[in-house]
């Protein structure tokens, strides 16, 4: 895939690039990788926070963790969606949102961290929304794409040594991927912020600045949370984001879900439970390039036997919650 931007240009792709790959990574180690001096570097962010939507934060990994991850379709009174898209948006289990279906559907993803939270949301809330016409629910059972892989490497705008220089170093033996009680403190601070400051984070928690360095290095390699990017899609030239649901054979389930992972527009895809069996996103430039994909990658896999697609029209909440001003 090629970048299409008249605001930004490859250097932008690059510096997106490698804060997907390592979100942490200070401006100085990142210019030293793309070859530009750490103050371009921290100018290009910052146009990309003030101009592309761009929010580096922390994201618990449910499937490393083991937890829940639920898509949901919400069918509404046309006139009710960004209402109850938008309370929803301000709850923490919720990933994403976005408006769908000409304004009448609401589709997100959510992460409880307990059962009680699920069905606080899927058996308490839900069904008592006034307006809300229809509840259809997704669990996913596998990822094949997404989370801590990035759609942004498919575009290959770093060199295989470009990506090893930015990789977090390895923690020997991490163990495995936990969230403990004492964590809390250094996930809220994180969740907001993916590169708040270690000073910041030991005022946050208590612990010393060591301490912090250690437990954060061992959280990122033990899977428990990866550093995630939020950004606007368009400035990289791809504004259009649909929901892609496959009905599937089982005995194709697997090929197809791999197959859909390399797939240059895809930016997730996950088996699931529930109405459809697999659920993907794709992320295009245009109508004229979704249907070309529709009609040919997707159109070409042995064992697909159904595909309904959502256009969105709107993000509501992509990892964070932003109001939209009135």
């Amino acid at each position: 895939m090629e970048m299409e931007s008249d605001v930004f240009d490859k250097l932008d792709l690059q510096l997106l690039s490698a804060l997907e790959i390592n979100g942490r990574a200070s401006f100085s180690r990142i210019g030293a990788v793309l070859g530009v001096s750490d103050q371009t570097v921290a100018r290009r962010f910052r146009r990309l926070c003030a101009e592309g939507g761009l929010r580096v934060v922390a994201v618990l990994d449910s499937d490393s963790l083991g937890l829940d991850h639920w898509t949901l379709r919400l069918r509404c009174v046309p006139d009710s969606a960004q209402t109850i898209a938008e309370a929803l948006a301000k709850r923490p289990d919720t990933s994403w949102i976005g408006l769908a279906s000409g304004g009448t559907e609401i589709v997100l993803g959510t992460r409880p961290r307990n059962a009680g939270d699920r069905d606080d949301l899927l058996m308490g809330k839900l069904p008592r929304t006034p307006r809300l016409l229809e509840i259809r629910a997704y669990q996913k059972l596998h990822r094949f794409f997404g989370g801590p892989q990035g759609w942004l490497q498919k575009f290959s705008a770093l060199a295989p040594d470009q990506i090893e220089a930015l990789t977090p170093d390895p923690v020997p033996e991490p163990g495995p991927a936990r969230i403990d009680p004492e964590d809390e403190p250094l996930l809220a601070v994180l969740e907001r912020d993916g590169r708040a400051t270690y000073p910041e984070l030991q005022r946050a928690t208590g612990r010393s600045e060591s301490a912090v360095k250690r437990r954060l290095a061992t959280l990122i390699a033990s899977g428990a949370i990866y550093i995630d990017c939020e950004y606007d899609p368009a400035i990289v030239g791809h504004p259009l984001m649909a929901a892609l649901w496959l009905t599937v054979a089982p005995t194709a389930l697997h090929s197809v879900g791999r197959a859909l992972a390399d797939h240059a527009p895809i930016a997730h895809v996950s088996a699931t439970a529930g109405p459809t069996n697999v659920t993907a996103t794709a992320v295009v430039r245009n109508t004229s390039d979704l249907y070309d994909y529709l009609s040919g990658p997707l159109g070409h896999l042995e064992g697909v036997q159904h595909v309904e697609v959502t256009p969105y029209l709107r993000n509501v909440k992509q990892l964070t919650y932003r109001p939209r001003p009135r």
